[in-house]
């Protein structure tokens, strides 16, 4: 007979120890950083093994635990793939978590493509974003961020640079940038340095956007659309409404936001079939973009 000593206790401290904070575990597995605690302290008793040194502001492994997690990590890898191959057998599904303006802006309209090149492979899309952690169910997720995410492999894919965008009508009025005014610059909740960080490599720091706030940059742009004002535009979701003429660029300054979008997974995907096929489409597709900007500035 196995001695399996209390799963989900297990579970709490190899994922404490490889996100280094009860916090980090209990965003990852749902649950509390104080519940995370209570389950490592109680798999410590029945273990009857220190596996932590509870600093003041951090966590460290004692080398009971170091010992005990560099044998965990491989083995709830290798149950994950195991997991995963089994029901890929059935049916030949990715998960793919995105935020809701990336799934509207650019998953959604490039899908068609996948699926001419791999027309078995059903690809579902869920809400994910930065604030929301990577579930175990996702295949892979596409994230903006600075490339760490603990655990996870991190592929780049986009440069987020920032571009104002707005109707060919309001481009008109726009000679240079000091012929913007604060009350038409539309702004999105959650990246409220977008303006301030283009405003001020374009030579007017001292103008402040004030205009009408949305909570997604896909609401933003729809607002631009419409004739709203100036939205400040993110790579890649303006190219498809740049190249269409639903908007415009009345400056061509950009500027990077300072992170990056990324491919995110779980390593044993590599080496899943499927997996593989996706993650080749969409750095392909992710790269193309930029090889046709630099095939037209050459041309040029």
């Amino acid at each position: 007979m196995r001695r399996l000593l209390f799963l989900n206790g297990i579970k709490a401290f190899e994922a404490a120890a490889r996100t280094g904070s009860f916090a980090g575990a209990g965003q990852e597995l749902n649950v509390s950083a104080a519940a995370i605690s209570r389950m490592v302290h109680l798999l410590e008793e029945r273990l009857g093994v220190a596996l932590f040194e509870r600093k003041a502001n951090r966590l460290v492994t004692t080398q009971a635990g170091r010992a005990y997690q560099s044998g965990l990590t491989p083995i709830f890898d290798a149950l994950a793939s195991l997991t995963a191959q089994v029901t890929a057998s059935s049916a030949r599904v990715l998960t793919v978590g995105v935020g809701p303006t990336f799934a509207m802006k650019w998953m959604i309209p490039h899908l068609a493509d996948f699926r001419k090149q791999e027309p078995d492979i059903e690809v579902r899309i869920t809400t994910g974003g930065m604030q929301v952690p990577f579930a175990d169910d996702w295949s892979c997720g596409i994230q903006l961020g600075d490339g760490e995410w603990p655990g996870l492999v991190a592929e780049p894919l986009f440069a987020a640079d920032l571009l104002p965008v707005c109707t060919a009508r309001l481009a008109n009025g726009l000679k240079r940038p000091a012929d913007l005014k604060g009350p038409s610059l539309i702004r999105v909740a959650h990246s409220p340095d977008d303006w301030p960080s283009w405003l001020k490599a374009a030579g007017v720091p001292r103008l402040t956007a004030r205009g009408p706030e949305f909570q997604f940059y896909g609401q933003a742009l729809q607002a631009a659309v419409d004739g709203l004002g100036v939205a400040m535009g993110i790579r890649p979701y303006i190219d498809d409404d740049l190249a269409a003429g639903r908007l415009v660029a009345p400056f061509a300054r950009s500027v990077p936001k300072g992170m990056r979008w990324y491919l995110v997974y779980r390593g044993f995907r590599a080496e899943q079939r499927d997996f593989a096929a996706f993650r080749r489409w969409i750095i392909r597709a992710a790269a193309e973009p930029a090889t046709r900007q630099k095939a037209a500035r050459n041309a040029g």
